[in-house]
């Protein structure tokens, strides 16, 4: 296992300024679907599909942007190394919890009329 400390580049003035700005435009975005009621909703989705689009890309433009992309892209080579399991192993492992879970609901069935007898019979 390589486990490595990764430092953040500290965040700069610009960097904060293109958050706020996409904060503002997806804001921005959100009114303008609502106010526009009158337009099509297809149209309204697609423009704030685009905004929604423009503010990502404007986030991935710094540093936590890209370390996040970093990020997604080793996850995506981390997944491709597990070893999943076959579907009969799968189905197998289904059936056993499917399976204890009857079991299990059995038994406390079982107990709770015994319970509830044995109250019963003590307060008759």
């Amino acid at each position: 296992m390589n486990i490595q400390a990764k430092e953040v580049a500290p965040t700069s003035m610009f960097d904060v300024l293109k958050y706020v700005l996409s904060l503002v435009l997806v804001s921005a975005g959100i009114v303008a679907f609502y106010q526009f009621s009158d337009v099509s909703q297809l149209y309204r989705v697609l423009g704030m599909l685009g905004v929604v689009i423009i503010a990502i890309a404007m986030m991935m433009t710094t540093a936590i942007g890209k370390s996040s992309w970093i990020f997604a892209l080793e996850s995506k080579m981390e997944v491709k190394k597990v070893v999943w399991p076959s579907r009969q192993d799968t189905m197998r492992m289904t059936l056993m919890v499917f399976g204890m879970v009857i079991m299990v609901g059995l038994i406390l069935w079982l107990l709770d009329m015994f319970l509830f007898w044995a109250i019963t019979t003590l307060t008759a």
